[in-house]
């Protein structure tokens, strides 16, 4: 499966932006799927998952309550709304998949990754 993630760009504190990770050449619906991101200078952190399924997401602690993954089986597109944006929440995403019976917040359990779109979020 190939993956392309879009929808960064720049926006200011409290603000909300959605990213899309467009699938092809599989059906997305068959990966457990993930976001991650990276700050300048700092290690790759998961941010949120959903099951192969959708019937599971799971979110780490700094995004959770903002932030909502879900999927689109129909476009093949899975999605990351990310909502009351904070600084801290500058970083470059990354869209992942693989075939996994459960999500996972482990990146070394993906092997597949789009580029990355960067969020940028600003006073």
């Amino acid at each position: 499966v190939q993956l392309q993630a879009s929808g960064g760009g720049l926006v200011q504190v409290g603000g909300s932006l959605r990213l899309s990770c467009a699938a092809s050449g599989r059906a997305v619906s068959s990966y457990a799927t993930a976001w991650f991101r990276q700050a300048p200078g700092k290690e790759r952190e998961f941010a949120a998952a959903i099951s192969w399924s959708s019937s599971s997401t799971v979110y780490a602690d700094s995004v959770k309550g903002r932030f909502t993954i879900s999927k689109d089986n129909a476009k093949n597109t899975v999605y990351l709304q990310m909502n009351s944006l904070k600084l801290e929440d500058t970083a470059v995403y990354y869209c992942a998949a693989d075939h996994l019976f459960l999500t996972d917040s482990d990146d070394l359990q993906y092997h597949y990754w789009g580029q990355g779109t960067q969020v940028t979020v600003s006073s």
